[in-house]
């Protein structure tokens, strides 16, 4: 694989057009917090594609797969929790 190859998802973070995030949002170890701040995020932007709980949802996932074996199951906990949040903040039924 190449470097180029290697590092496109840190592209698509950096200079996405599905949504503007708060910074840091995925570290917080406040699985509502990074629900609300997504949901924020998603009923502002003007340049999602999808519906907001699509657009948050998405961009959730993306981190989660992006992050893959660095990210440490504690803090992989809070963004599956954060899911549930989401589902929640929109007024969707959690997945059991």
């Amino acid at each position: 694989m190449t470097a180029a190859t290697q590092k496109w998802s840190a592209g698509v973070t950096e200079h996405s057009d599905a949504m503007d995030l708060e910074e840091h949002i995925f570290e917080s170890g406040d699985a509502r917090k990074i629900a609300a701040s997504l949901k924020r995020s998603a009923e502002h932007s003007h340049r999602r594609k999808a519906e907001p709980f699509q657009s948050a949802m998405s961009m959730l996932n993306f981190y989660i797969n992006r992050a893959g074996k660095n990210l440490l199951a504690k803090q992989k906990k809070v963004l599956e929790d954060a899911k549930d949040e989401l589902r929640e903040a929109f007024g969707r039924p959690r997945e059991d």
